[in-house]
């Protein structure tokens, strides 16, 4: 069973579920800007395919899979960053997540699966800012902490993700 998750609450009424804004894949080239995609393919277990930075990432002090496999981020989170910072705009993918989201908060979705498109995700914990959101824009790194970067995600069932589809949470 599912249950669609609005803007502002989970139940089962029709509300509008949450939707991708934008899609980003790593670059071959670490540190450079991270490319739109209309589409991502994850692998369970493993991430996007494709893409060079995590995809079946070990960890290396077990030699496991890692679990950072796939990160996400709220849209109007990335907005209210940037009127902090005075500024109009963040421009998508500049946050460095792969699935920018709208209408959803990911935070209060910590341990619970998640389905977009056809793929199923396990949302883990939420994600740390790194040094590289200062690049960005001075200050920014500051205003991601606190659970106020999004999140980190594994793939529990491999499947296909395309901009606009919705966001489902999988009933526990």
């Amino acid at each position: 069973m599912r249950e669609d998750f609005g803007p502002t609450n989970m139940s089962n009424s029709p509300a509008l579920p949450g939707v991708v804004a934008s899609l980003h894949v790593h670059a071959a080239e670490p540190g450079t800007p991270l490319q739109d995609a209309d589409a991502i393919e994850l692998v369970a277990g493993k991430g996007i395919l494709g893409e060079p930075r995590y995809f079946g990432r070990l960890r290396h002090s077990t030699g496991e899979p890692s679990r950072r496999q796939v990160s996400l981020i709220e849209r109007e989170q990335i907005a209210e960053h940037a009127a902090s910072l005075g500024l109009e705009s963040i421009p998508p993918g500049a946050v460095r997540s792969n699935i920018e989201t709208q209408g959803v908060n990911l935070v209060a979705l910590v341990g619970r699966q998640i389905q977009i498109g056809s793929a199923v995700l396990f949302l883990y914990e939420p994600r740390k800012p790194c040094p590289k959101m200062d690049a960005v824009c001075p200050g920014l790194q500051a205003l991601m902490m606190n659970d106020r970067q999004g999140v980190l995600a594994e793939v529990i069932c491999s499947g296909s993700i395309r901009r606009g589809d919705a966001i489902t949470v999988l009933r526990a």
